[in-house]
């Protein structure tokens, strides 16, 4: 049967009445039938509260619900500018905003229960001990209660060269007065003013090779910045995701913080990886790279495999714990720039049926069948109204199956979408 443009119009209406958004425009008319076996939400306009405080929240990029099902909040302070920040002036000449904490822990209601501030970073998990575990040009461990840094996994001594301190490196906090902001870096002109001449490319080459004959893919300790963090609170495993060469897997003793085993794609063991430039190049529609192109991701299904999103190559690929590859899905080939592939949740079934995928660049929730890979439908689009995105960052959700959200660039916000039986 040919589903016309009158067809998919009254069905995208009755969707949109219903108050369920399960389904992305951009692919409604050629798979409307197939997405309506997607998972259906619908967005909690009462979820959060306002911020108390004046607090403004910046880029969020961290994002974990706890045991209690209350949601913890790992943002940064420092994407804020100036005009978001006049009441912190003395005397303020605005009545909004001043710079949040960067934890920030709401309850099932919307409601603040409490913050710290640690140093702003990337990435983010939480134990049911009620340590959060950070991602800070390493992981560390810090407490939940008092607010103190309690240990780190450890990591190289030097820093990539050319990847400056990533976000961690404190910033000079004026009152009233903040950053170029959370999009700017990511601009055609901005990116245009880092092309490097061939000499000092020459330069920057030399310097890696040394740097990675000091730092071979085996060194077992963080190198680079972190992506992503995960838990394994039953096997006592920390999963870390750090951006070195592309990305690897490192697993650490949760305990001791101690190196146990790593990989890189396709199940490449440590000494496996190339750190040969070309074998990360990648045009989007065209063959995977051979390894990790960037920004890697992951999370643990309940049967025990490992699906690490590696989302400038539009990739998911599943290994078991012990590293080995599985198989492969590749999702929205066509994206470039920021890829695809960002964060991994499953469905809270039993079986866990589907995989859960956030796009910062497309600004959809992607539903994919965990077994094959296949696309099912979306969630949100490009926005600022309650239900869209505004670079779709983080993903995570409750017991209940309810889905939560938080985004960088313009969006600077968490949304919460309710499952819909």
């Amino acid at each position: 049967m040919k589903i016309g443009t009158k067809t998919s119009s009254k069905a995208a209406a009755m969707i949109a009445g219903l108050g369920l958004i399960a389904v992305g425009t951009a692919s409604l008319v050629p798979q409307l039938f197939a997405q309506q076996a997607a998972p259906k939400f619908k967005l909690d306009p009462t979820w959060p509260k306002a911020m108390p405080n004046k607090w403004k929240i910046g880029g969020v990029t961290g994002l974990a619900v706890d045991k209690d099902d209350n949601v913890w909040v790992y943002d940064r302070p420092n994407d804020l500018t100036d005009i978001e920040l006049e009441a912190e002036l003395t005397p303020p000449i605005a009545d909004c905003c001043v710079r949040p904490p960067s934890m920030i822990h709401i309850d099932k209601n919307g409601d603040v229960l409490g913050s710290f501030d640690p140093p702003q970073g990337h990435g983010m998990a939480i134990d049911t001990k009620g340590f959060a575990y950070l991602g800070l040009e390493t992981v560390q461990k810090w407490d939940t209660k008092s607010g103190k840094h309690v240990a780190d996994v450890p990591r190289a001594a030097d820093r990539v060269p050319g990847q400056g301190g990533g976000d961690a490196v404190v910033a000079n906090r004026t009152p009233g007065h903040g950053s170029t902001g959370p999009v700017f870096g990511f601009l055609p002109a901005a990116r245009a003013g880092r092309v490097q001449d061939p000499a000092a490319a020459a330069k920057r080459a030399e310097a890696l090779k040394a740097f990675h004959a000091k730092y071979p893919p085996t060194t077992p300790m963080i190198v680079g910045g972190l992506e992503e963090i995960r838990l394994d609170e039953a096997a006592h495993e920390m999963y870390a995701a750090d951006n070195y060469l592309g990305g690897r897997v490192m697993v650490f003793d949760l305990d001791t913080l101690q190196f146990k085993r790593g990989w890189g794609a396709y199940g490449h063991t440590l000494a496996e990886m190339s750190t040969d430039d070309k074998d990360r190049e990648y045009t989007p529609g065209g063959p995977e790279p051979k390894e990790f192109r960037g920004h890697l991701t992951l999370n643990i299904s309940n049967d025990g495999f490992v699906y690490a999103a590696d989302r400038m190559a539009n990739r998911i690929q599943v290994f078991t714990k012990q590293g080995k590859y599985v198989k492969e899905f590749v999702m929205a080939p066509m994206t470039g720039v920021g890829g695809s592939t960002g964060g991994v949740m499953f469905s809270q079934d039993k079986g866990q049926k589907y995989l859960y995928i956030s796009d910062l660049t497309n600004n959809h929730v992607w539903f994919l069948n965990r077994e094959d890979g296949k696309i099912l439908g979306t969630m949100g689009s490009m926005g600022q109204n309650g239900g869209q995105f505004f670079g779709l960052h983080m993903i995570a959700t409750d017991s209940k199956g309810n889905i939560y959200t938080g985004e960088v660039f313009a969006g600077e916000r968490v949304q919460r979408f309710l499952a819909v039986k």
